[in-house]
């Protein structure tokens, strides 16, 4: 029996389902390490029928990544185009990726897995789904007022994505991996908001100050 058309809806749950449990195993195991049988295991379904979808893994694993940054994609595009001060934004949008990475922690881990096994000659498969949010954020800028930007030639943008970045996948996945005596889990709500106001008062540190009305 043929497995359903990704366009009929029992399709699109399977491949929900699909893409839900490859991501978890993924985060886990790596991509070496997940097998599309282990995958299909978790769906209840045959691995043939996994190709029909996702023709191999490498596909099934870009279709991951693709889900889990366009899922992040959307939330930090809408903090970034909303009304406000730019500053303003720029802090929306951190508390959007601290809250989602914390929703969806493996997140965290897939970002720690891909850069590692990326390498010189073959980079991460990271950097083509990260295309698009260097783009969204050149289009938000081109759209400033040239005193907006003036006030934001002070802040290295690398340092900025990189400290904020880095603080939240380490608390999410790279101290649950140094320290796993501590069984730590998902994120409670007091220590997600505790991290997103430490987080934020360093991005403040960061940016240029907003004169006090």
């Amino acid at each position: 029996m043929a497995a359903p058309s990704p366009k009929h809806p029992r399709g699109e749950r399977t491949q929900r389902a699909i893409l839900k449990a490859a991501e978890a195993l993924f985060a886990r195991r790596g991509f070496s390490g997940t097998r599309l049988e282990d995958v299909a295991e978790i769906v209840g379904i045959r691995r043939p029928s996994i190709l029909y979808y996702y023709p191999d893994k490498a596909q099934l694993y870009d279709a991951v990544l693709g889900d889990v940054l366009g899922g992040l994609l959307e939330r930090v595009r809408g903090a970034l185009e909303a009304p406000g001060e730019l500053p303003e934004r720029i802090e929306a949008a951190i508390s959007a990726w601290v809250d989602y990475v914390a929703k969806r922690p493996s997140l965290a881990r897939l970002l720690l897995r891909e850069v590692a096994d990326g390498s010189a000659d073959e980079p991460p498969v990271l950097v083509r789904h990260t295309r698009p949010f260097l783009e969204m954020v050149g289009k938000v800028l081109e759209r400033e007022s040239s005193e907006s930007l003036a006030s934001l030639r002070t802040v290295d943008p690398v340092q900025l994505a990189s400290t904020i970045c880095g603080a939240t996948v380490f608390l999410v996945a790279g101290m649950p991996a140094l320290l796993p005596d501590l069984k730590l889990g998902p994120l409670s709500r007091q220590q997600l908001e505790k991290h997103r106001d430490e987080v934020l008062a360093i991005a403040r540190r960061l940016l240029p100050q907003r004169d006090a009305a």
